[in-house]
């Protein structure tokens, strides 16, 4: 085959690279710094034996396993780092995957730029699956580079690489599920909402499957199972990821098949075109904003309600078995998370780390704005006598007031768990700890829209970096030994544990003014810059 008969398709890998390089990269760096970091702690987590003999008890407690996997291994620092870090940063990349391959397959198919690429020699199916495969490159980079920093801890090379391999296939199980997801669908919203409810309801497979033992079994139907079924370090098992691996190939071979029967633009699910217009929330600018994120809304509180439900419904179980274990809680105190033996200090903890979600959430949504500036779906209504600070500030209002309910729904679904479990936590005390992380959620929002003003091309980068960003400065500060001026850098540093003590009103102050002054210098770049198309 002659270079002239490859170059389209050589084009369009490096479209889709160009798409997907600096949140790669990112994504990447991030989970194996974080692995990195993790494991050069073990040595000082494990110097006091007490608090390596409370550790090897994580084992016992069915809370403990359904919040944070099994605990194996942990008398090693490969088990150990496996163990603090492995679902997290697996949750990450799967959703990280999700987002990016919609967004480049479905996402810019619906706004017409696949039309014209479309109308030469490359076909669908060919584009949907060069795409794919550019997508499928940070999963492989992120399981070397997770491989390689464990080697260089000095974990065994078996461990590391059952870990590096499992954490990969796991972001190439959900890139091919959001790709499928993009045929069967006809637009990017129902796509990527029913490839994150595929990651939502694995992951309850394996915390459930982790914490009843009668249902142990659910760990083989989860892509998060599987990977724990490998047993990194202990077990070093090689079946479960052949599994995970098959199952990813028979859904990138589905997605090819699926992308073959469908028409660009369509998919294999389509829109009713005889339902009667849906005329709610069109008279202005604020109500239409509403309404663009009453979808997402819905789909991100259940996913948050749930998980904070779970969160109430072990709160007891873990703080009984704090408090039993006081080398685990003067640990957890020294670690900077004090009185986890309390449901209040349990709880608080876990609050502080609901401003991340719902952060990204705010984030996500000054994300849709400027797409749907670029894609000219904005269009019309900047041409309508309406100004340019209030089309962005009824998005800001909308997403402002989305954010307080996410943060709300947390606060009810705990309260509801922790008193099914007859356990010790008021309402008013629950709300109190779920709003005292709106002022990070409100930086990150402020940050979002700066983003807009003035650098639209990295609102996702810039909006993440005050919730996620930022609790990654506190954990690497805290993790080695930095000064105390880096650590007070992230807002975690200035937030109360609240309801375990009252609010730090100063540090509220602060970043409530801060995340205004960045609001307002965002809205007054929007109005002076050209709209994107």
């Amino acid at each position: 085959m002659s270079a002239l008969e490859t170059a389209p398709g050589g084009a369009v890998i490096r479209l889709a690279a160009r798409q997907i390089r600096r949140g790669g990269v990112i994504v990447a760096v991030l989970i194996a710094g974080m692995t990195a970091i993790v494991a050069a702690t073990f040595d000082q987590v494990m110097a006091d034996p007490a608090a390596a003999g409370s550790l090897e008890a994580l084992a016992g407690n069915p809370a403990i396993r359904t919040l944070f996997g099994e605990p194996i291994g942990l008398g090693t620092a490969g088990g150990f780092t496996v163990w603090r870090v492995g679902s997290v940063t697996a949750v990450f990349l799967g959703a990280w995957a999700i987002l990016a391959t919609t967004r480049i397959t479905r996402g810019e198919e619906d706004a017409g730029r696949w039309n014209l690429l479309l109308s030469g020699r490359i076909t669908l199916p060919g584009t949907v699956v060069r795409h794919l495969a550019t997508v499928l490159t940070v999963p492989a980079a992120t399981a070397a580079g997770i491989t390689g920093v464990l080697v260089a801890s000095g974990t065994p090379m078996t461990g590391a690489l059952i870990h590096g391999l499992g954490t990969g296939l796991l972001g190439l199980f959900f890139a091919a599920t959001a790709a499928l997801t993009a045929q069967i669908f006809p637009a990017r919203t129902p796509a990527t909402g029913t490839a994150v409810a595929v990651l939502g309801v694995t992951l309850l497979a394996r915390m459930i499957g982790d914490g009843i033992t009668a249902l142990g079994w659910l760990r083989w139907l989860s892509p998060f199972g599987l990977m724990a079924l490998s047993g990194p370090y202990v077990h070093d098992r090689v079946v479960p990821l052949l599994i995970l691996f098959a199952a990813a190939v028979a859904i990138i071979v589905a997605t090819g098949l699926t992308a073959a029967r469908r028409e660009v633009g369509s998919g294999l699910v389509t829109a009713s075109t005889s339902r009667p217009a849906r005329l709610g929330l069109l008279g202005s600018v604020e109500s239409f904003a509403i309404r663009r994120a009453l979808r997402p809304l819905a789909g991100w509180a259940l996913g948050i309600g749930a998980y904070f439900l779970l969160i109430g419904l072990t709160a007891v179980s873990v703080t009984d078995f704090l408090a039993d274990n006081p080398a685990m809680s003067d640990a957890a105190a020294q670690a900077g998370f004090p009185g986890l033996g309390s449901i209040a200090g349990f709880a608080a903890t876990l609050f502080a780390l609901l401003a991340m979600p719902v952060g990204g959430f705010a984030t996500v949504r000054l994300g849709a704005f400027v797409a749907a500036e670029t894609d000219r779906r904005l269009t019309s209504l900047a041409a309508q006598p309406i100004g340019r600070a209030r089309l962005l500030g009824a998005e800001i209002a909308a997403t402002a007031a989305a954010s307080a309910l996410l943060v709300t729904t947390a606060g009810l679904a705990t309260w509801a768990g922790v008193l099914m479990m007859g356990g010790d936590l008021t309402l008013t005390a629950s709300l109190r700890g779920v709003w005292n992380s709106m002022p990070i959620v409100l930086l990150s929002l402020g940050a979002a829209v700066l983003a807009v003003g003035w650098v639209p091309r990295w609102v996702g980068v810039v909006g993440g970096l005050p919730a996620i960003g930022g609790f990654l400065l506190l954990v690497i500060a805290e993790s080695v030994a930095t000064p105390a001026w880096v650590r007070d850098l992230s807002p975690y540093a200035h937030l109360a544990p609240v309801p375990l003590t009252g609010a730090g009103w100063p540090a509220i102050a602060v970043m409530l003014a801060l995340a205004s002054a960045l609001t307002a210098t965002g809205i007054a770049g929007y109005r002076s810059r050209d709209l994107r198309s």
